[in-house]
């Protein structure tokens, strides 16, 4: 099991980009979550096995059409158990 904090840096927000991610998330059975953050960047917490975490993370640094990705920072995350992926609210 992998768990990652991931923040995306670039034309990310008002470009699908969360949406992107929770789609990417639910076809490798990801579970976590993404938001907007104030500063023009999307974090997300990102919970999966090594691969399907990967493959969320290829998607992420590639980003939706209309989005231009300058930036991925990703660092090691507490595992949370639950279930589902969420977008939340800044």
């Amino acid at each position: 099991m992998k768990s990652v904090r991931v923040v995306v840096r670039g034309r990310v927000q008002g470009v699908g980009f969360r949406w992107f991610v929770r789609d990417a998330a639910d076809a490798q059975g990801v579970t976590g979550w993404v938001r907007n953050l104030r500063d023009g960047s999307v974090e997300a917490e990102l919970h999966g096995s090594d691969a399907a975490v990967q493959a969320v993370l290829d998607a992420m640094a590639a980003g939706p059409i209309g989005s231009r990705v300058d930036g991925v920072d990703v660092t090691a995350a507490a595992a949370q158990p639950g279930a589902g992926f969420s977008i939340r609210s800044t």
